[in-house]
């Protein structure tokens, strides 16, 4: 069993989607495709949503009718037929139909939540309906039907695992089982959403539930590379890494990978491959529990982060300071990205604003607060780099012309992350390219 996500550029347009068909069918054994919505109509379904919150409903309907019309438009090339182009015809007037009513009817969160689910609905449907045009055996099996978060937005895994197998058992004679990326139902049995760049959880959650030899997660670039490539001109596609060294770099700004995607995968050592739609002959990465080669891996950039800065003379020699500070931010729930203390001090960063204003004003019977936003984590990643000696001397002989300002290491032998202002992030980067892979 091999699990294959399509991220929405993948089925973006019909010569694409019908490429993925042959993808599919060129890998062997049973496959489960788990397909996102076609590029942008998660945004237009989101700007849909907002404008009927907003009580502009003659906005919204522009945008119903020019996505329908894109729909229109794509199954006349997806389909060769008239019989399935009428069926392609039928299956769009019904979304379509169906997102009329929701606009039309008393638009609130639920609501909103079951627009966004139709970009993926329709995809999927789309693309069943295709491989039926070409008389491929396979299957829509749809998410809603085993995909479930709890209360606190977080997948149940065991409960899918237990949905999920039954379904499979009574599909095995089926080459190819199609369904949804991205959507589930939440703890009221609502239709809900594994937030943006769930089509990747999904895949990750369905791989480790049916133990799959392989997770692949195909895009629009040849594996992850070893630093940016809309930034750094000379980049290179990583061969391999471990499960840790991926997630380090998937949550400090490696935007191949979904930063969630990693930990079911890795709960059961399925392999994860990162596969390019556009070059699918290119080796991509494997991101595996094997060991590799190399000191240094990566690096990665993450943008639009606020450094908290707590001084008080109360930490001087006493105990329970830092859990004080800690209960503030887990009161909010807001995660906490790097920390470093002194004597007196510590400084911290976060990377969302949302509840910053009542955090800080919490964290004032502590001490004087100083807040620094916009600022960016440069994370270099590496095989064992937190144990290895001369590893510091040369991250900060890179960055000899860089002001840094905020270092953390040791939190993990996997990487080391610094803070500078944005403005330097190009720079930085360009001279770790330079100074740690030896690339101009």
């Amino acid at each position: 069993m091999v699990v294959l996500k399509f991220g929405g550029t993948s089925v973006g347009k019909p010569e694409r989607m019908k490429k993925i068909a042959d993808l599919v069918l060129s890998t062997p054994g049973q496959k489960v495709v788990v397909l996102s919505a076609l590029s942008g109509t998660t945004n237009t379904l989101v700007s849909i949503g907002d404008h009927l919150l907003g009580g502009k409903p003659d906005l919204a309907e522009k945008e119903i009718a020019a996505l329908e019309k894109h729909y229109e438009a794509f199954i006349k090339e997806l389909y060769s037929s008239e019989a399935f182009l009428a069926i392609g015809q039928e299956t769009v007037s019904r979304f379509f139909i169906f997102i009329r009513l929701l606009a039309a009817g008393q638009f609130n969160n639920k609501s909103y939540r079951e627009l966004l689910a139709q970009g993926e609905l329709m995809s999927t449907e789309l693309f069943y309906q295709h491989l039926q045009e070409r008389k491929i055996n396979s299957r829509l099996l749809p998410a809603l039907h085993f995909m479930s978060i709890d209360e606190n937005e977080e997948p149940e895994l065991e409960k899918i695992e237990q949905r999920l197998k039954p379904l499979l058992n009574s599909l095995k004679n089926i080459e190819i089982i199609i369904t949804q990326g991205y959507i589930c139902r939440n703890h009221l049995n609502e239709i809900d959403n594994l937030k943006r760049g769930g089509s990747d959880y999904t895949a990750s959650l369905i791989g480790s539930a049916l133990r799959a030899e392989e997770i692949q997660i195909w895009t629009d670039i040849d594996g992850m590379h070893n630093n940016d490539p809309r930034i750094v001109k000379k980049t290179f596609p990583i061969s391999e890494l471990t499960f840790d060294e991926a997630s380090e770099l998937a949550y400090f700004g490696a935007k191949i990978l979904h930063p969630s995607t990693i930990v079911p995968a890795q709960k059961h050592s399925v392999p994860v491959r990162l596969k390019n739609t556009m070059d699918e002959k290119a080796e991509g990465t494997l991101i595996s529990n094997k060991g590799t080669e190399g000191t240094f891996k990566a690096v990665a950039a993450k943008d639009n982060i606020v450094i908290v800065n707590i001084r008080s003379s109360r930490m001087l020699m006493a105990y329970g300071f830092l859990r004080k500070v800690f209960e503030v931010f887990e009161q909010h729930k807001t995660p906490i990205d790097m920390i470093t203390t002194s004597e007196v001090a510590v400084s911290l960063t976060i990377d969302s604003s949302n509840n910053l204003d009542s955090i800080v004003a919490e964290l004032k019977k502590f001490g004087t607060i100083e807040v620094e936003k916009n600022q960016t984590i440069i994370c270099v990643v590496g095989h064992n780099i937190g144990r290895q000696k001369g590893i510091l001397e040369k991250v900060f002989g890179s960055l000899a012309d860089v002001p840094v300002k905020m270092v953390s290491c040791g939190g993990s032998n996997n990487n080391i992350s610094i803070v500078v202002e944005p403005s330097f992030k190009e720079k930085a980067l360009i001279a770790l390219n330079e100074g740690l892979f030896g690339i101009k």
